[in-house]
Formats: C-alpha cells, sequence, structure tokens
C-alpha cells in the first residue's frame, strides 16, 4: 500500500522534540511513518510507541518500522495513549508528537470520501468504523447540520448551506462528495461562488471533524500525552485550522501560566506555579519555501511546551 504524506514542518518538529538517544516517544499520529521513522533513528536504547486510527497508516507504518526492534505500532486514537502505552509497558515519555488533521494519503484517496474535487462515497471516517458524513447529512435535521457547519466550519452561510442539505435529500439520498460540493455550491449567494477555493471546503470540514470527534479527541488527547510526559519531556502538536489551533494554544497557556491571583493582590495566596514552559511563544508556520514546495501546509502551526513539574 502507497501512503504518501509529506509532513508538514517536519525538520522544526523533530528538532524541537530534542530527542535523547535513551528516551521513550510517542507518535500519536503515526500517519505514514515520516516522523516516526525520523525519531527512532535517533534512538539507541530508547523506544517509540506509533498510534494511529487508521488501519491503512498502521499497516504501512508498521512495514515502514519493521528493522526497528525498539518501534511499536498501536492501531487507537491518540485520546486512547495512556492506556495503550500502558500495553506496551510504557508509564513515562520524554516525548510526544501529534500531527493533527486529514493526511494526503486520505485526501488522495478518493474511496475515503474526505475530498470534494473526486466523486466517492460520502464517508470521511479516519477509523473506518462509525458513523459516516453521509449518515450525519441524510439524518440529522437542517438545525443541526447548520450548528455543526456554523461552529466547526465558521461558514457564515450555514443556515443556507443546511436547508439546502435539507431540501435536497427529500428528492433522493445524499451518497457522494460531489453530490453534497455541488448542493452547498448552489446553496451559497452567487457571490460565494465567485470567491477563490471551492464553497464546500468548510462543510466538509466541519463533517469531517463531527464525524470523526476531532476537537474533543484533541482535548482528551493533549491530557493524556501532558500526563505521561516526564519532567523535561517535550509535547509537540501540529494544528491546521484555527478551531485546534485555539485548543492547543489555550491548553498550553494554561498549563504555563503561574500565579492566578487577581492583579491587586499584594503577595501571591494561590501559590500556583507554572507546570510547563512554551518553547515557542507564538508557534511556528512554515517556511516560504515549504509552502512554494506543498501549499496544503499553508495553514499549519506548531506549537511546543516543556514539562516542568508534574502537579500543580
Amino acid at each position: 500500500m502507497n501512503f504518501e504524506h509529506i509532513p508538514v514542518l517536519f525538520q522544526e518538529t523533530i528538532r524541537s522534540l530534542n530527542i535523547r538517544p535513551d528516551g521513550i516517544y510517542i507518535d500519536g499520529t503515526a500517519g505514514g511513518g515520516g516522523h516516526s521513522l525520523a525519531i527512532v533513528k535517533q534512538l539507541t536504547s530508547g523506544m517509540l510507541l506509533s498510534i494511529d486510527q487508521d488501519p491503512d497508516a498502521v499497516a504501512v507504518v508498521t512495514e515502514r518500522l519493521k528493522e526497528y526492534s525498539n518501534a511499536l505500532v498501536r492501531r487507537g486514537n491518540f485520546s486512547q495513549m495512556i492506556s495503550l502505552a500502558e500495553e506496551c509497558g510504557i508509564q513515562k515519555a520524554d516525548g510526544v508528537l501529534m500531527d493533527i488533521g486529514v493526511s494526503s494519503h486520505q485526501l488522495d484517496t478518493a474511496e475515503r470520501g474526505f475530498s470534494y474535487h473526486q466523486d466517492a462515497p460520502l464517508d470521511m471516517r479516519m477509523s473506518q468504523q462509525g458513523t459516516s458524513a453521509a449518515d450525519l447529512v441524510n439524518t440529522m435535521t437542517w438545525q443541526e447540520l447548520a450548528r455543526i457547519i456554523s461552529q466547526y466550519g465558521e461558514d457564515k452561510n450555514a443556515v443556507r448551506i443546511a436547508k439546502g442539505i435539507e431540501k435536497a435529500r427529500v428528492e433522493s439520498p445524499i451518497t457522494t462528495t460531489l453530490q453534497l460540493a455541488e448542493i452547498v455550491r448552489q446553496s451559497v449567494p452567487a457571490k460565494v461562488r465567485r470567491e477563490p477555493g471551492h464553497p464546500a471546503r468548510k462543510t466538509f470540514q466541519a463533517l469531517r471533524i463531527q464525524v470523526n470527534g476531532e476537537l474533543d479527541r484533541l482535548s482528551e488527547g493533549l491530557d493524556a500525552a501532558f500526563s505521561l510526559l516526564n519532567t523535561g519531556g517535550r509535547l509537540a502538536i501540529i494544528t491546521f485550522h484555527s478551531l485546534e489551533d485555539r485548543l492547543v494554544k489555550r491548553r498550553m497557556a494554561q498549563w504555563s501560566s503561574g500565579c492566578t491571583c487577581p492583579p491587586d493582590f499584594p503577595v501571591c495566596v494561590c501559590g500556583k506555579t507554572p507546570r510547563a514552559e512554551l518553547v515557542y511563544k507564538k508557534g511556528l508556520s512554515p517556511s516560504d519555501q515549504e509552502l512554494e514546495e506543498n501549499p496544503r501546509s499553508r495553514s499549519a502551526r506548531l506549537r511546543v511546551c516543556v514539562k516542568l513539574k508534574d502537579t500543580e
């Protein structure tokens, strides 16, 4: 199986993990194994655990890392990181990486149903299990669809699109990606149709997030990863849209904040000190060269923090 994925901010991410040859590392989104391979190549007595919920990715990364006895691969969501690590005898880690979002393989494999550029069953399930995007658009009320498209797609035309979906499915079920993309295109104002980019982009993003429970899993994954880190361990997160990035930014800021007393208190009475320190105050974005080589990286942001202590 050919699982093509171009890792974004690749060198910056690997450097940010500050890999030790004897350390223990977890790649929570193994994908095509690019990050995992780069990590395990720097290990001697250390260990790597690679996790992915996509069975295609698990098969590919298992093959790619088969020569490394200190590399373990498990299928699951990164929100299950603690239990998956325990199964492998890992209690703590010196670094955790999560590359959030859809892989190039998932986007470019038409039958996975992530892309509005190719006709395919309307699926979008990263795990290839559970409720599909087709299930959502054919069963949810227009109000529920509007909320999802507005909240997760941040599309101001959410109500128009949701009502367009409701109207279209009365005539026939919505089962393919191009069918949905055309419904969205016809539902938005003509001015929006003339704008650069496909008007269905935000709707597809919203449905994908809902289908996979992405923001909930990300929140759970962040807490799991941070709890697994040793003191001095590093957490590196790559995001691809503002909803993910805001969640990561706020969580890392929360860990990195100290005293929460009102500013007019003469002395601190809460006793809280930072649990983490940011490596990059504003995160890193792709270089101009990377943007030219890989246009899909344009919205990526890397945020990294170092764990200072385990408890408040």
